[in-house]
C-alpha cells in the first residue's frame, strides 16, 4: 500500500487540473537511473491493463508491477515551505538513497 499525505494530494489535485484531464490517472513509477541506481517518476497516464489501481486520500493511481516492488510501503509527501523539495517519497525499500531525493536503490 502507497500512502499520499494530505498535502500531497492538494498538490495532485491541483496540477491535475491544470495539466491533465480526469481520465488519466497519476503514475507512480521507478526506472532505472539517477545517482543511485533507481529513480521516481511521477506522471499523469492512461490505465494500462496490467496496472495495479490504489487509492490514498481520495485519488486514485496507477503502478506498473514492476515499480510496485520498489513503492510498497511508501508515503508520498509535498513540501512547499521555504527549503521544500517538492515531492518527496519515503521509502522503507531503500538501502541507498541520495541527497536530492529522487534516487535510491
Amino acid at each position: 500500500m502507497i500512502v499520499l499525505t494530505e498535502n500531497a494530494a492538494t498538490r495532485i489535485e491541483q496540477i491535475r487540473s491544470e495539466v491533465a484531464d480526469d481520465s488519466k490517472y497519476l503514475r507512480l513509477s521507478v526506472k532505472t537511473g539517477g545517482c543511485s541506481g533507481l529513480e521516481y517518476g511521477m506522471s499523469f497516464d492512461y490505465k494500462k491493463d496490467d496496472d495495479i489501481v490504489e487509492e490514498s486520500q481520495n485519488i486514485k493511481f496507477i503502478i506498473d508491477v514492476k515499480s510496485m516492488v520498489h513503492l510498497d510501503g511508501c508515503r508520498v509527501d509535498f513540501d512547499d515551505g521555504l527549503n521544500g523539495k517538492g515531492f518527496e517519497i519515503q521509502n522503507p525499500n531503500a538501502q541507498i538513497t541520495c541527497g536530492c531525493g529522487k534516487s535510491f536503490n
